[in-house]
């Protein structure tokens, strides 16, 4: 791994190349070489400085076999096991030693007849942590030689870049004795006779690009290793092309790279197109505050990856990077997710790297002037990608939209899907802006799936998170004081993010300055590029209350948040007059009248009172916010919800704490579900835009701490063919399919009535061409409820298909436990519910793992026919009370701490899932 060396002044400078993580004796090992490794723990990453444990090394080695360079073979020992082998020795502070002792063959038991490339380290204490990495925290790499002759710089780089006037000390090491040289741009420096080292100086006062070549001969036999030194030049003064934008510009197989750099000295550009190496030139030339440098010649359809190198040190992809290369997360990419990958430039780079592809395909679409249903038809899916189908892809989405399209949705909204920071997250930790999340599929996959949707009819809303980002995100990395704050911050030249988040209560990763207008720039940019580029139907906004620099806890009416947030409003629908702008506000009523009176959708988080409402508890089960007219809005822009992804289920609430009478218990599973089906008829049918959180229409019943809050969920398609489940599926595709039919379900001349002495409700909707009664009885005993019927007459029962003589329009309907009834003076019909294919139903084979014994008092023991990732422990109200990483076919969970009790252990590895009942005595 490269290391990036910034020369502070242009003073006599000395550099020296040995300041290495790790040496070895021999300097040049070779696979038949017993080696002494020797690590320096306060170099590198340096979390080991001063650490007065024992140390252990996590060691394996790159084989011709291996992928790449994280796939790692013949791995010594696994992460949380210490072995005597692997325990280093402390020479000194901050120095340790490690033999391999025998040869590498057979200390890591290798095949003699597989090619050992490098020894694979990562130094950990004895509970895993803390680690000792290289530097960027990257895994440490040593080269293994061949037999006979070889010469190597001591250096982890393949160049250097220094300002003039640096002195650079060159050391290297021959396997052998023979005669050895040093020359710079082919004129020699410095011989050696009958050597294994050769030291030279050399001060590079000149700008410019010098090729340093050491060479050892012997017995007519020469090798050589190079050192590429780059000595910056001052940047050249040019005006950017005419009509380039910031980012990534394409004309031809030409690309134009613009980066805005205020404060920065100088910027280069490094790359396949370049190997990896900086020269200058491929330094970007100067236009204000902006960088930039035009790369001509390339081959079509081809993909390149790049880097900038700023000021020296600060290794960044660009902001606007449509796709993105990850060292740490793309080797679990599977090939079936994202075919033919591209390889990380591993040795080349550090961190993340932008890909270009001057000339690629676009994407041919099938739908081009697709019109979003309107906020009153909206019936909106909420979903994430990762635990919706167990392939985590796009793809396999697409496959399922049968399923969505029969429950009669009208809108997907995907929890983000831009590249965020590692793969198993719900995304709310944004890094690049312009890039779909590779462990999703590929760009191509989600344009299809939104395609696919627009030929059913069903929007795309995008979650979009800019309130915050992360700090693998350039614009954060550009600017970043690392010793400022716990753990580092913008610093005060960051043109996009503030030092620090002024709202008091929450602020996640670094904050936005929206009222800086290179943030406002760059919002804009944000949203054209995926409504143009992709298609969206409009963006959901995540935490829409941060977008201010007003101090305080965000929930007191802001005028210049109200500025900014109409700004960007008109801006999307500048670009799409039908477009939709979803705000998660919870500020001020003052606040979200005005906003959703200009015409954005706001969120309206209803599940606790749904949640009593499903329990079978009073208290707290008012659900009037629902509709605009009790908000006192001109305009039903209540994006309503009963659940979403930040908050819990309520089949599970109800099957743990739900109410009971007279033998009607809802912590029965079909009681349960009954009142999830009276729940829909009371959401539903209000006016209005609504949301639906994936897998709630099957009463999906794990709870939201199950594997941790964020952490990956049962997926449970088989629900599907349960009996009381679908009829769950059932009862909200007939309602969803009636808001899409009947406009009386748009009508804003509703109303919403709460009888507290009987828990029951009633929805009474008006419209010119029929009138609809629904009623509900939420108690756990009969109650009567009157409909209001608003004339006398035939009135037809939709669910039933029955009908009634209305006689009276006081008359009362005696309703069960969880019954409910739709009513209307007009026949309404629907289409039947069909049944659908299901593509991703994960079968879980239950000879797959054992777990033994059980019950159990000190030690569970589990083995499976595959790897386990990891076992977790859970009790029975879904707090996750163990968790332990395996990685192996075999685990050991220590459990004698536990109090006894009743459990859940989830069990899961690569392509499955499974959850034993376990009783700890």
């Amino acid at each position: 791994m490269r290391k990036f060396y910034l020369v502070i002044t242009l003073f006599f400078v000395g550099l020296t190349l040995s300041a290495q993580v790790v040496t070895t004796t021999p300097a040049l090992p070779k696979a038949t070489d017993e080696i002494t490794i020797k690590f320096y723990a306060d170099r590198g990453s340096g979390g080991l400085a001063d650490y007065s444990g024992d140390v252990y090394a996590h060691i394996g080695v790159i084989t011709e076999e291996s992928t790449s360079s994280s796939d790692w073979k013949y791995v010594k020992a696994e992460w949380n096991e210490n072995t005597d082998a692997c325990k280093l020795t402390r020479e000194s502070a901050n120095v340790y030693t490690l033999v391999l002792t025998g040869d590498l063959y057979s200390f890591f038991g290798c095949p003699t007849t597989e090619k050992i490339e490098k020894i694979a380290l990562v130094f950990r204490g004895a509970t895993g942590s803390p680690e000792g990495k290289d530097d960027g925290g990257g895994d440490i790499f040593v080269d293994v030689y061949e037999d006979g002759l070889n010469i190597s710089f001591e250096r982890t780089d393949a160049y250097l870049l220094v300002n003039p006037d640096t002195t650079i000390s060159f050391v290297a090491n021959a396997s052998i004795a023979a005669d050895l040289s040093i020359s710079i741009n082919d004129v020699v420096k410095k011989t050696e006779t009958s050597a294994t080292s050769i030291t030279y100086s050399e001060t590079f006062s000149t700008s410019g690009d010098y090729k340093v070549v050491v060479s050892a001969t012997q017995s007519g036999v020469t090798m050589s290793d190079t050192l590429l030194v780059c000595v910056v030049q001052t940047p050249t003064t040019a005006a950017r092309p005419s009509g380039v934008v910031d980012g990534i510009n394409y004309s031809g197989n030409s690309v134009t790279f613009v980066l805005y750099a205020p404060y920065k000295e100088t910027v280069y550009v490094l790359g396949d197109f370049n190997n990896w190496t900086p020269s200058n030139d491929y330094q970007l030339k100067k236009d204000g505050d902006y960088w930039w440098i035009t790369i001509d010649n390339l081959t079509a359809g081809e993909e390149y990856a790049f880097q900038y190198l700023v000021d020296q040190n600060i290794a960044i992809a660009d902001p606007y990077s449509e796709k993105i290369l990850d060292p740490w997360n793309d080797s679990y990419i599977s090939d079936d997710v994202y075919p033919d990958l591209k390889a990380y430039p591993t040795g080349k780079a550090e961190g993340i790297v932008g890909v270009v592809a001057p000339g690629a395909d676009e994407y041919q679409w099938d739908v081009t002037n697709f019109t979003p249903p309107t906020n009153d038809k909206l019936v909106v899916y909420e979903l994430l990608v990762r635990d919706f189908v167990s392939s985590h892809d796009i793809k396999n989405i697409t496959k399922e939209l049968d399923y969505l399209e029969e429950l009669g949705i009208t809108a997907i909204e995907l929890m983000p899907v831009n590249e965020f920071e590692g793969n198993n997250s719900w995304g709310y930790n944004p890094s690049f802006y312009f890039a779909f999340d590779k462990y999703y599929g590929t760009s191509d996959n989600y344009k299809a799936f939104i395609d696919s949707c627009h030929v059913r009819g069903i929007a795309v809303i995008m979650d979009m998170v800019l309130n915050h980002a992360y700090f693998q995100c350039p614009l954060v990395k550009l600017y970043f004081d690392a010793d400022a704050g716990e753990y580092g911050q913008p610093s005060a030249q960051n043109p996009w993010f503030n030092e620090t988040a002024p709202n008091t209560s929450y602020s996640w990763g670094a904050d936005f300055n929206h009222e800086s207008t290179h943030t406002q720039d760059f919002v804009k940019r944000v949203v054209e590029y995926w409504m143009t580029e992709y298609k969206i139907d409009g963006f959901r906004f995540d935490f829409t209350k941060g977008f201010t620099n007003t101090s305080g806890d965000g929930y007191a009416y802001d005028a210049s948040r109200i500025t900014t947030l109409k700004r960007i409003y008109n801006e999307i629908k500048s670009i799409n007059s039908n477009a939709y702008m979803i705000c998660e506000h919870f500020c001020a009523s003052s606040e979200e009248k005005e906003l959703a009176n200009y015409g954005m959708m706001i969120w309206g988080n209803n599940n606790n009172a749904y949640m009593q409402c499903a329990m079978g508890w009073k208290d707290n089960s008012s659900i009037l916010s629902v509709s605009h007219n009790n908000k006192g809005w001109d305009y039903p822009n209540v994006m309503a919800y009963e659940e979403s992804h930040d908050e819990e289920r309520m089949m599970s609430k109800a099957l743990r704490y739900g109410n009971s009478s007279n033998g009607y218990n809802v912590k029965d599973t079909a009681t349960a579900l009954d009142r999830i089906e009276l729940n829909a008829a009371f959401f539903l049918t209000i006016p209005g835009p609504k949301m639906i959180w994936q897998f709630g229409e099957l009463g999906y019943d794990y709870s939201i701490d199950y594997n941790g809050r964020t952490g990956e969920k049962p997926i449970r398609w088989d629900y599907y063919n349960d009996t009381d489940r679908r009829d769950v599926y059932d009862v909200y595709s007939k309602i969803n399919k009636l808001r899409a039919k009947y406009d009386v379900f748009s009508s804003w001349n509703h109303s919403i009535t709460e009888f507290s002495s009987t828990f029951t409700k009633r929805i009474n909707i008006y419209s010119d061409d029929v009138n609809v009664a629904v009623i509900g009885n939420f108690d756990v005993a009969s109650q009567w409820v009157e409909p209001n019927f608003s004339a006398t007459g035939k009135w037809y029962e939709f669910f039933s298909g029955d009908s009634v003589d209305v006689t009276s329009t006081d008359m009362g309907v005696e309703l069960q436990p969880g019954e409910y009834r739709l009513y209307s003076n007009k026949k309404l019909t629907v289409d039947d519910v069909k049944d659908v294919e299901l593509v991703d139903v994960p079968e879980i084979k239950a000879q797959e793992v054992k777990v033994f014994p059980n019950p159990v008092s000190n030690c569970l023991y589990v083995e499976s026919e595959q790897t386990i990732d990891a076992v977790r422990l859970f009790n029975i109200t879904g707090q996750l009370v163990k968790k332990q990483m395996c990685y192996s076919s075999k685990a050991q969970v220590i459990v004698s701490e536990i109090p006894a009790g009743t459990y859940l252990l989830q069990i899961t590895g690569s392509n499955f899932n499974r959850v034993s009942k376990v009783v700890i005595e």
